[in-house]
């Protein structure tokens, strides 16, 4: 079983628990405004074409890391739902090796097809945390930003509600576009209702990606936008109302 692999982070600390052994996958369906690896768009780009036992080979030296942070592997992308089949015999490998597992998904390429319906069964038992990006709670702003409508990401975090699949949710906030007050609280409204959600993060826009837009000559939209400072956030945070959510600054 191969994978097509765009790059990897041996320790990375912000894609799940712990430290985290992080890879890459090569192709996305969305196209996110402010997406940080536009490189990572393209399916059938050149990539790094990868077995699970080459990549379980050199993860595996890295387990006394995770062992003593509470960490693991994360699958990150582009989208790695892209590549379930992968990803699944890949999962099934670290956990008999006794290697926490998460992807981070931005649900992009779920449909209601039999074979994707199939695969994303198939994965879920070997997937202790998903870490789920809901770009835009308004269907309408959300193909605005990402191409794409979220009906299909919203209908997909509720089957995994009823799958009892612990999730973490997360929203990039962008001023002007995914910081309105009525959205901001829709999404809490959406997220509080499942029980499975057992972590929710905003995370500030930023601009650290720019450079490979102009790399690959794609107009960036959001190069006048200011990212929000620590109150925006906190703001962002009290409109959501998630119940487990820590502020940022000391009560």
């Amino acid at each position: 079983m191969q994978g097509h692999i765009h790059s990897v982070e041996s320790l990375g600390t912000v894609d799940g628990p712990g430290l985290r052994y992080i890879i890459f996958t090569q192709g996305c369906l969305l196209r996110c405004l402010y997406c940080h690896n536009p490189d990572t768009w393209k399916v059938n780009a050149p990539s790094r074409v990868a077995t699970v036992d080459e990549l379980v080979s050199e993860i595996i030296p890295y387990r006394p890391y995770f062992e003593a942070s509470g960490g693991g592997v994360t699958m990150s992308g582009g989208e790695p739902l892209l590549q379930m089949p992968f990803v699944t015999a890949l999962f099934k490998k670290l956990k008999s090796h006794g290697i926490h597992t998460c992807i981070d998904t931005s649900l992009g390429c779920a449909n209601d097809t039999d074979a994707f319906r199939r695969h994303f069964d198939e994965l879920l038992p070997y997937t202790d945390l998903m870490m789920v990006d809901i770009k835009h709670i308004h269907n309408e702003k959300h193909k605005k930003l990402t191409g794409r409508p979220n009906t299909h990401i919203l209908n997909y975090i509720r089957y995994l509600a009823e799958k009892e699949q612990p999730i973490w949710i997360r929203h990039v906030l962008v001023p002007g576009l995914t910081d309105a007050p009525e959205d901001l609280r829709a999404l809490g409204d959406f997220i509080n209702q499942f029980s499975n959600v057992v972590k929710f993060e905003l995370l500030p826009y930023h601009q650290l990606g720019v450079h490979k837009w102009e790399a690959l000559g794609i107009n960036y939209q959001l190069e006048n936008i200011t990212p929000p400072n620590d109150e925006d956030v906190e703001k962002a945070y009290a409109l959501v109302g998630f119940k487990g959510h820590t502020p940022l600054t000391p009560v």
